[in-house]
């Protein structure tokens, strides 16, 4: 749908994992976030959003560690690796 395939993974002892994809949804809810910076973002699969131009990758990544520890992560900072996929 959006040109731009993202990567989402969890950092942590036992090395990198994809972010689950109802971690990613519940992020994406904009009821929940309240950033229509955002609205151009899609979870498509554990560890994979799309993403349109407009969305700034920086930006996404604290927004998405700060959501995502206050949710789920248990009284520990969750930290995230965002990477954009190459073309081809």
């Amino acid at each position: 749908m959006f040109a731009r395939k993202i990567t989402a993974e969890l950092t942590g002892p036992e090395g990198p994992q994809a972010c689950p994809i109802a971690w990613l949804d519940s992020f994406c809810m904009r009821s929940f976030t309240g950033r229509s910076a955002f609205d151009e973002l899609l979870p498509v699969a554990d560890g994979e959003l799309e993403a349109s131009f407009r969305v700034d990758l920086a930006a996404l990544q604290i927004d998405m560690e700060d959501w995502l520890t206050r949710k789920f992560g248990e009284g520990k900072p969750v930290k995230l690796i965002l990477r954009e996929k190459e073309k081809g």
